[in-house]
């Protein structure tokens, strides 16, 4: 059996992972935000961000719970929003 101190340190390894891969995702939702911005298209598609969710929970074989799953993808879903629209802001503004 693992120590505490061993899972833990599994837990920070895989917190670091995560974060590569949430700032990997931002870094495609900022070159979509670059498209949107270019053909006129809003930040918000809700039927991507349901698509989404749904695919998500889809895949999840747990032991996170569905809605859990859901809080955690409209949290990063809403900070790929608000990434998108300063993004489109930025560009407009010059």
């Amino acid at each position: 059996m693992k120590t505490r101190d061993e899972l833990r340190a599994e837990i920070d390894a895989i917190d670091t992972q995560l974060l590569e891969l949430l700032n990997r995702r931002a870094g495609l939702a900022v070159e979509i935000a670059r498209l949107k911005a270019m053909g006129g298209v809003p930040v918000l598609d809700p039927e991507r961000e349901r698509a989404v969710i749904g695919r998500a929970c889809g895949a999840n074989a747990g032991p996170l719970g569905r809605q859990a799953v859901e809080r955690i993808f409209r949290a990063v879903m809403r900070e790929s929003r608000l990434l998108q629209a300063r993004t489109v802001r930025e560009l407009r503004n010059g």
